[in-house]
């Protein structure tokens, strides 16, 4: 697999190389990681998830907060309760205990697919923000993804200015 990724690399070197003398080559380079960081989509849809998911977090924050005084007056008064009282406390505390993990479990696994819903939008949006940008500057490639490339041809600035001044798209 190495192999091949090496040749495959090597080859669009010597095609790159080859259209480069050929005349005037153009070439941009697109961080992603920061689109998906700074972009004005980007912000606006966490910001969206957040206030979606704020109401669940809170009564998790609450469900935390009555497990840990539950535990805590167990450690203090646990010793001198009566043996069926104190049973029944622990097991309330076993009880609520799984209850927190399930519902802060159900929380990472509904916000994890919201937030890849969400991202999936902004990149699409990204995508076609630096298709536009490559059209009109008459970019000859553009790249997502690089071990090294020279700040010269970042473009990620002109494509993060694109999607702050773009026009969300209207839902049917």
């Amino acid at each position: 697999m190495k192999t091949l990724s090496r040749v495959l690399l090597a080859a669009l070197l010597v095609a790159g190389a080859a259209l480069a003398h050929a005349g005037d080559f153009r070439v941009g380079y697109v961080d992603t990681e920061r689109i998906l960081r700074e972009s004005a989509p980007a912000i606006k849809a966490g910001q969206k998830i957040e206030k979606e998911f704020a109401a669940r977090d809170q009564e998790i924050k609450k469900l935390a907060k009555q497990v840990k005084e539950m535990q805590d007056f167990l450690g203090k008064q646990g010793a001198v309760l009566p043996d069926s009282e104190r049973r029944n406390k622990e097991r309330e505390l076993s009880s609520a205990n799984m209850d927190l993990q399930r519902k802060q479990r159900e929380f990472r696994e509904d916000l994890n697919l919201r937030q890849n819903e969400e991202l999936a939008g902004v990149l699409e949006r990204a995508n076609k923000a630096i298709q536009t940008i490559a059209v009109n500057e008459k970019y000859d490639l553009i790249l997502q993804e690089a071990v090294y490339r020279s700040p010269k041809i970042d473009i990620t600035e002109k494509v993060l200015n694109y999607l702050a001044t773009e026009k969300p798209a209207e839902k049917p």
